[in-house]
């Protein structure tokens, strides 16, 4: 940042950091779109991970892109818990197990036998187990946004929850959301402030294989409908 002269508090508010005085944004040339692209495309949801350690760095710069979502009202209300000990880690695959089977149960037949081929997480080998949550009682952005929709500030965290995912597929590592959980039960293994909602359970770490179509279609359980779902209802 630009210092003013001793003495000169007023000059020292009037001085402005290079992208306030204007800084060019940047212009992105025709290959970066074309990488973007492809980025968006190849991102999975990975169940099936190396157990090779992730660089705590790594975590850091992912976390550190992560917080420049965008967020209503600039709350930025995510807060991020590393889940480290074995027992909590163990606490919450026991807590897949269960919910995992209360899911299988809802199905029948043919679809049921397919629920059961699928494998739906990558507790034990992910390295990295990180948890997202939403602070519903920031006073950070004095409320703007969020009056007649709360919600908001829960979509202000998956928006940085995407961002992370695409910023770990940058960089070659695999995420993987595990929402088959009962988040009461996770909420408590993890002792998380009574006013953080529990959003999201993310495994990180190496993936064993890559695909640029997901598993959940390339095992016979739902196709992409991209081309349907991009047409918009025109009103």
């Amino acid at each position: 940042m630009s210092k003013s002269a001793p003495g000169s508090d007023g000059a020292a508010k009037a001085t402005a950091t290079p992208r306030e005085a204007g800084a060019r944004p940047p212009r992105f040339d025709a290959a970066f779109k074309a990488q973007f692209a492809e980025l968006v495309r190849w991102r999975r949801d990975v169940r099936r991970f190396r157990t090779t350690p992730v660089a705590p760095q790594l975590i850091e710069q992912l976390l550190a892109l992560a917080v420049h979502a965008p967020s209503v009202g600039l709350s930025q209300p995510w807060r991020f818990v590393l889940v480290e000990t074995a027992e909590r880690r163990a606490a919450i695959a026991e807590n897949f197990a269960r919910a995992n089977l209360s899911a299988l149960e809802g199905y029948a037949g043919e679809r049921q036998a397919r629920y059961a081929r699928l494998k739906l997480e990558g507790l034990k080998q992910a390295p990295v187990h990180l948890v997202v949550c939403a602070d519903e009682e920031t006073t950070t952005g004095h409320g703007l946004g969020r009056q007649t929709m709360p919600e908001t500030i829960r979509y202000s965290v998956v928006a940085a929850i995407q961002t992370l995912w695409l910023a770990a597929r940058a960089e070659g590592l695999g995420v993987g959301w595990v929402s088959i959980l009962d988040p009461d039960a996770a909420r408590a293994t993890l002792d998380l402030p009574a006013h953080w909602s529990f959003v999201a359970y993310l495994c990180i770490g190496w993936p064993e294989e890559e695909h640029d179509d997901p598993e959940l279609e390339r095992h016979g359980w739902q196709e992409r409908r991209c081309e349907q779902a991009k047409k918009p209802l025109r009103r």
